[in-house]
């Protein structure tokens, strides 16, 4: 009976590990419909009686303007480029912070994130972490960095009930992704530590402080090309 619920498990996990792995590459060349965080956010919202309508445009990453590209790593993970998954010494700082009470921005990566919001829930623990660890470990692999940030800027939050590029330009600014400038895009990259709390536009002092923060990293950090860690 032992041996028979054993054999059990293991096939469950080894079909889990095939599954996962034929999502992530699925998803590297198919656009992500939702994400877990749509459609808890959906359920809250109904659970409230909430009127909720989620806006969620994909467009490929030539239709989102290079400015927000660079604008999104120079706030959240600017050794993106550089890193393979795991940016180790944001990780190493976060770890010697907490250990003291204290939180730091950025442990997490783009990469990271990517795979936290396309293929887990947002809520923290350990089982969480180990397996967005998993999830980091395969998109870096199959996808490559061009895609991750793809993926990413069509699946985050970016205000309530706007996800991704797209939708966010449309509703910040009434123009599409592609048209936004340098300080358009540092504004909406300004409000993902919290993008319901916070507004683009009109932005408060604090975001517009965080927009100037940005604009300058941008400045400093040249130009983004992604095929010369993609091998294209």
């Amino acid at each position: 009976m032992i041996k028979k619920f054993f054999k059990f498990i293991f096939k469950i996990i080894i079909w889990l590990f095939v599954i996962s792995i034929a999502m992530v590459f699925l998803y590297k060349w198919v656009p992500v419909p939702a994400t877990p965080l749509m459609l808890i956010r959906n359920v809250e919202n109904f659970q409230n009686d909430k009127p909720y309508v989620w806006k969620h445009d994909w467009v490929s990453i030539d239709k989102i303007s290079k400015n927000l590209q660079l604008a999104v790593i120079c706030s959240e993970d600017q050794n993106f480029l550089k890193h393979n998954g795991f940016d180790v010494e944001a990780i190493e700082k976060a770890y010697k912070n907490n250990k003291k009470g204290k939180g730091v921005k950025g442990a997490s990566g783009i990469s990271q994130q990517t795979a936290k919001n396309v293929f887990l829930w947002p809520q923290r623990s350990w089982l969480r972490k180990g397996f967005e660890v998993y999830f980091t470990f395969l998109i870096e692999t199959i996808w490559g960095k061009e895609r991750i940030i793809e993926v990413y800027l069509n699946s985050i939050e970016m205000g309530p009930g706007i996800y991704g590029a797209e939708a966010a330009a449309n509703y910040w600014y009434k123009k599409p992704a592609a048209k936004l400038s340098q300080y358009e895009a540092a504004s909406i990259a300004a409000i993902l530590p919290n993008p319901l709390k916070y507004k683009a536009s009109p932005a408060t002092t604090y975001i517009e402080k965080r927009k100037a923060w940005i604009v300058r990293q941008m400045g400093y950090f040249g130009k983004l090309d992604y095929k010369k860690v993609d091998g294209k």
